[in-house]
């Protein structure tokens, strides 16, 4: 049916007498085309009068769309043609695609919008969200699609939208101020300024009119007021807009400089975990109950140098736990973006690519650290699902899929494809295999998520084979062919709607993961998956300076990249070194750690901003330091510099992410666990981090030693691992191989601390007793226990 509709489409515009196998693939508007469109001509939509030129514009640019696109509207004619089109149709980003049929004008953000508003002195409405929102959805549905409330936008404000994963410098701005207005934020983001682009209210989702959902006052009310209080008392509003800016410019930037804190620092933060924990389910808080992996990496971190049984604790039971809930995919495997409940049982359905590359590589530490095995599958299972799901053509890695998924009746519901009933089970591998479902996921009658079963453990499988009457091995031996009979079911339902935008930050984050994989697990395929993805940002996300791009999406790259783009590549890239030893992945990454330093160092008061001098200005400057769902580009670009240090010696990196951990130094001495991922770096800086080298000469078997290598948890470290013949050539560029050879025609290891070194070794025993080492953290070589609440 889309094919048709866009093939009529094509038909109508060319004339009557077209004849189908005449009419050559459609174009897209060029950019020249677009950029010279009259900065005050309006779409046909409800309240406007269409300019003709921008509507053919528009129209041309909806035939060109590739095979597949669906108009995400309910405003379509009987043949499935959209009513309506805005400008967001010229975009790449799925999420502003998602609003490019609304009936209001949206406008990308850029100067021709706030000029336009400047022209009309209207207020600006901006709306900030991302495709994979479940709420966003809702208010497009409820307020963006509804004409009534379309034509008050159209008439009394410049409508912006904005993709948060493209614009994050945008998002975090204006996100303080919703968290200045209302103590809270969140998305969909809903942000009133003046032209001059300074905000004076804020909110996050709000029902369509009085009375819906409970609420005292509906979106068409709100903004009535506010275009009349903007018409009737502007310098009121000038004035409020001013203030709040003047707030955010302020808490934009860090204190003055401290000294580097010490590692009491660090027990401090411990300390608060540990008050915050959820004995019974892990994690930290009450619902919802998010991963945080940053986090949990500060603890196995500050176990390894206090030996705390209880830092240890905290994460595998959080682990565990968080395998066992819904918030796991039983079936298909990766993890969803957050659970509802305290017992990770209901997730928000949507997948997020950011949150699946840190979960990995934390469950891969764990397992180092503890060697279950249920740590190591859990790994395998998130990195099999993201190499068969989310990975593109190119081998780059895709963004997320939706929390909401299409149902056979034709709705979209939160989770329906995620979801079962006994019947449906039933229907397709027989009493049997739906009594043993329900033994191990817990599958009832009635469901756990209306009326449908999210598939969790609540036992584990050892207790499931227990009660069976089997051992592990037989159970799993028995649930394979019953998993992938309702795996392939479920592939062919309506699959929730895919992200497909690749984002070099959250592609950075998957390189880690699949290196790390690769090294860790020893599988190949996981190591040249993160090959390909590398090679894919430094060949197709860069310009002719070799500059990153943020965002890639039907072979066009546009934005140019932020702090976390570089900071986490550049963590991905020494992953991959240390995975493969090529060299080239070394040399990508001091490159590009050249290239951050001089977009977005901070030479006066250390520390990087989110956004080079080359960026747009906005309000403030921010340079950032929360690590949240994703850690901070300041956090990972001190790691970043360590690991540098450690490979090279030059004091330069280590001054550099000195600098950093000054510029921050007052939150981190409190201990403050809004920052766990530069606590993880600053553990790094009061460590010795061990370098170690394994050199092996050609054809000679060197898994005994590398066996070890990839059993020690070793978070501080720079790791080289190769043949004599790459050693020797690679000696020039990396410091640390200067003199290390094999020795008599066996694989040997050098295990350094700042250059000095033990003996070398080619026995095992001798390779995992050095590597042992550690450094605690305290000099009276233990820290008093965490109390435990």
């Amino acid at each position: 049916m889309l094919r048709f509709t866009l093939m009529t489409s094509a038909l109508l515009l060319a004339g009557c007498n077209a004849s189908p196998t005449k009419v050559s693939a459609p174009t897209p508007p060029s950019a020249a085309a677009i950029a010279a469109i009259d900065v005050n001509a309006e779409p046909d939509l409800p309240g406007l009068k269409g300019h003709a030129p921008l509507m053919a514009l528009l129209k041309q640019a909806f035939i060109a769309m590739k095979p597949g696109y669906v108009a995400r509207t309910h405003h379509k004619d009987k043949a499935g043609v959209p009513t309506f089109i805005n400008r967001l149709i010229f975009e790449s980003s799925p999420y502003l695609l998602q609003h490019a049929h609304n009936p209001v004008n949206w406008r990308p953000w850029g100067d021709a919008a706030f000029a336009r508003a400047k022209a009309l002195n209207r207020p600006v409405l901006l709306s900030v969200g991302y495709s994979t929102c479940h709420w966003c959805h809702v208010m497009e549905r409820e307020s963006f699609e509804d004409k009534e409330i379309a034509q008050y936008i159209n008439e009394h404000f410049v409508a912006i939208k904005v993709d948060r994963e493209e614009r994050p410098d945008v998002d975090d701005i204006y996100m303080k101020a919703v968290n200045l207005l209302t103590g809270r934020g969140g998305w969909p983001m809903t942000v009133v300024m003046t032209p001059a682009r300074e905000p004076f209210f804020g909110g996050t989702y709000f029902p369509a009119r009085d009375g819906d959902r409970g609420s005292r006052k509906g979106f068409l009310t709100i903004l009535g007021e506010l275009s009349k209080r903007y018409t009737e008392s502007p310098d009121e509003a000038v004035r409020q807009a001013k203030q709040i800016s003047e707030r955010i410019r302020a808490i934009s930037q860090p204190g003055p400089p401290g000294s580097v804190p010490g590692p009491d620092a660090l027990q401090r933060a411990a300390e608060t975990f540990t008050g915050r924990f959820d004995a019974r389910w892990g994690g930290f808080g009450r619902r919802p109950k998010f991963p945080r992996p940053v986090s949990l990496d500060f603890l196995l971190r500050y176990h390894r140098r206090t030996q705390d049984a209880h830092a240890l604790h905290m994460v595998a039971h959080t682990l565990r736990k968080m395998a066992g809930g819904g918030m796991y995919d039983h079936l298909g495997g990766g993890f969803h973006r957050y659970s509802v409940d305290t017992r990770w049982l209901v997730p928000h359905f949507e997948k997020m690519l950011y949150d699946n590359g840190q979960l990995t590589a934390t469950y891969l530490d764990a397992y180092q650290l503890t060697q279950d095995p249920l740590f190591s599958r859990v790994a395998r299972e998130v990195l099999d699902y993201v190499g068969r799901e989310m990975t593109a053509k190119g081998g780059a890695f895709y963004s997320a899929t939706d929390a909401d998924s299409p149902t056979p009746s034709g709705h979209s519901e939160e989770g329906w494809f995620f979801t079962w009933t006994p019947a449906e089970i039933e229907a397709l591998i027989g009493a049997d295999g739906l009594a043993l479902m329900k033994a191990t996921y817990a599958v009832t009658d009635r469901g756990n998520f209306e009326g449908r079963n999210i598939f969790h453990t609540p036992i584990s499988y050892a207790q499931v084979a227990a009660r069976q009457g089997m051992t592990q091995d037989a159970l799993r031996a028995k649930l394979a062919p019953y998993r992938k009979t309702l795996y392939d079911a479920r592939a062919k339902r309506p699959p929730p709607i895919l992200d497909d935008k690749i984002l070099t930050s959250w592609n950075g984050l998957m390189i880690s993961a699949f290196a790390r994989g690769g090294r860790i697990l020893g599988v190949l395929d996981y190591t040249q998956r993160a090959e390909k993805a590398a090679d894919f940002i430094l060949t197709q996300m860069v310009d002719l300076k070799g500059r990153l791009y943020r965002t890639h999406r039907d072979g066009r790259s546009k934005i140019m990249g932020y702090l976390d783009d570089y900071a986490f590549l550049i963590a991905g890239l020494l992953d991959l070194y240390e995975a493969t030893g090529t060299l080239r992945w070394y040399e990508a990454a001091v490159s590009l750690q050249t290239q951050q330093d001089a977009l977005f160092l901070d030479q006066k008061n250390g520390g990087y901003f989110t956004t080079s001098a080359e960026h747009e200005s906005l309000l403030a400057r921010e340079k950032p330091d929360y690590d949240g769902a994703e850690p901070s580009g300041n956090s990972i670009a001190t790691m970043n510099l360590l690991r540098l240090y450690a490979f090279t010696s030059r004091d330069e990196y280590r001054r550099r992410a000195d600098g950093v951990l000054s510029a921050f130094a007052r939150g981190l001495a409190r201990g403050s666990t809004s920052q766990p991922a530069l606590l993880s770096a600053l553990d790094m800086r009061l460590d010795k981090p061990v370098q170690v080298i394994l050199i092996t000469p050609e054809g000679v078997d060197s898994k005994s030693m590398t066996d070890v290598l990839r059993g020690q948890y070793l978070p501080n470290r720079a790791m080289v691992v190769l043949a004599s013949a790459s050693a020797a050539k690679q000696q020039q560029m990396i410091p640390l191989l200067k003199a290390k050879t094999a020795q008599n025609g066996k694989t040997t290891a050098y295990v350094c601390e700042e250059g000095r070194c033990e003996q070398p070794t080619s026995d095992p025993r001798v390779f995992a007793q050095q590597l042992a080492k550690v450094n605690p953290l305290f000099e009276t070589h233990s820290a008093p226990p965490l109390k435990t609440f």
